[in-house]
C-alpha cells in the first residue's frame, strides 16, 4: 500500500537574505539608507516583525557610495567615497507599518551629491557583511534638479487666482533621469486671535494635485503640463482648515513643490500600487545585487514664494467651502 506524508513545511531553510531601501536626492545633506533582514520561522510574523532584533543585524555592516562622473568621451571617474555610519532615529510612529517602532537603526552619509554642473553623476552602493564576506550592491544616477518649469513662473511673490469653474495650468520640461512628477501645493497662513491680536500662529497646509504623472522616457527636454480645477483648491482648503469663530485667517504665501521620481523608483511604485483589476497577483521589482529592495534616487524643486491675487482673497470669503474659516 502506498501512504503520502501530509505534513507540509512552509518554512525553508535559513537564508540571509539583505533587504536594502535608499533614495538619493541631491537637495539634501545628509543621506539615508534602511538595510534589514529578511526573517523565517515557526509562528507569526505579524510578531517578529514588532521585534527589532528579527529584522537588524547584530554586527555593523561596512556600507560605501562611490561617486562617479561621466566626462564628454563617456569615460566613467571615480570622484569621490563616501563612508555610512549608523544613526537611530526615534521618529517611527505606531501604525505606520507593522513593523517595530519607534526607534530605526538607519545608515547614513552626509555630503553634496551631483555637486558641479555635469548632470552625469551617478553612485555605486557596496555593503559587505563582515562575517561571511558576503557583498550586496547597486547602483544608480541622479534626476536632475535644473528642469525648467514655465508655469507657474518662478518668480518670486508673483500672483497667481484660482477662479471657481476655471482650470489652471502647470507646465514644466521633463527633467533628465526623471520619470514620474508629483506636485504638491502648500499654502502658508497665518492665524490670529480675536481676542488678542499679538497671539498668532503661522501654519500650513499640502494638496498633493497629482502624483503619479510620467514622462516617457528619462532623457529630458519633454514639455509636459496638467490642468487641475481651481474648486479642488478651496475644496482642500474646507477639507484641513477647522471652523474657529475665534480666530481670523490670513494667507501668506503659497508655494508649487515638485517632486521627481528616477525610472528604478516608477517602476518599484508601479509594481506595488494596488493592483485595479480582478488579478490581485504583482511582479517583484528589485535593483539590489545579491539582495532585494530598491536603491534609486528622486529630487525636490520648490516654485515660489508666490501670493494670492485679490480676486482668490475675496473668493475665501465668500465661497460656500470656505466662507465660515476667517479668512
Amino acid at each position: 500500500m502506498l501512504s503520502c506524508n501530509k505534513t507540509l513545511n512552509v518554512n525553508a531553510g535559513w537564508k540571509d537574505i539583505t533587504v536594502v531601501y535608499g533614495l538619493l536626492d541631491q537637495t539634501d545633506s545628509v543621506h539615508y539608507i534602511k538595510i534589514t533582514k529578511a526573517f523565517l520561522g515557526e509562528g507569526n510574523a505579524m510578531q517578529f516583525a514588532k521585534n527589532a532584533d528579527s529584522s537588524i543585524y547584530p554586527d555593523k555592516l561596512n556600507v560605501t557610495i562611490e561617486e562617479y562622473w561621466v566626462n564628454a568621451s563617456h569615460d566613467s571617474i571615480h570622484s569621490h567615497t563616501f563612508t555610512c555610519d549608523t544613526v537611530t532615529i526615534h521618529t517611527k510612529e505606531k501604525g505606520d507599518s507593522v513593523f517595530y517602532y519607534p526607534d530605526q537603526l538607519m545608515y547614513y552619509f552626509r555630503g553634496n551629491l551631483g555637486h558641479s554642473k555635469d548632470s552625469g553623476f551617478f553612485y555605486k552602493l557596496h555593503i559587505t557583511e563582515k562575517k561571511t564576506n558576503k557583498l550586496i550592491s547597486s547602483r544608480s544616477g541622479l534626476v536632475d534638479d535644473k528642469f525648467s518649469v514655465e508655469k507657474p513662473p518662478n518668480i518670486p511673490l508673483f500672483q497667481v487666482n484660482f477662479l471657481p469653474g476655471v482650470k489652471t495650468e502647470v507646465k514644466w520640461t521633463s527633467a533628465v533621469n526623471g520619470r514620474r512628477y508629483q506636485i504638491m501645493m502648500r499654502v502658508y497662513y497665518l492665524e490670529t486671535l480675536i481676542s488678542n491680536p499679538t497671539v498668532r500662529d503661522s501654519t500650513s497646509i499640502d494638496w498633493v494635485i497629482f502624483s503619479n504623472i510620467q514622462a516617457d522616457d528619462d532623457k529630458g527636454g519633454k514639455p509636459m503640463d496638467y490642468y487641475f480645477t481651481n474648486d479642488g483648491f478651496y475644496g482642500m482648503i474646507h477639507a484641513q482648515v477647522p471652523v474657529n469663530p475665534n480666530v481670523t485667517r490670513t494667507v501668506r504665501k503659497i508655494e508649487y513643490i515638485f517632486s521627481v521620481g528616477s525610472s528604478d523608483l516608477n517602476t518599484y511604485m508601479e509594481v506595488t500600487e494596488p493592483s485595479n483589476s480582478i488579478v490581485q497577483e504583482r511582479p517583484t521589482f528589485s535593483n539590489i545585487e545579491n539582495g532585494i529592495g530598491l536603491f534609486a534616487s528622486r529630487t525636490n524643486r520648490t516654485i515660489g514664494p508666490l501670493r494670492l491675487g485679490i480676486e482668490t482673497i475675496n473668493e475665501l470669503k465668500t465661497n460656500p467651502l470656505t466662507k465660515d474659516l476667517g479668512f
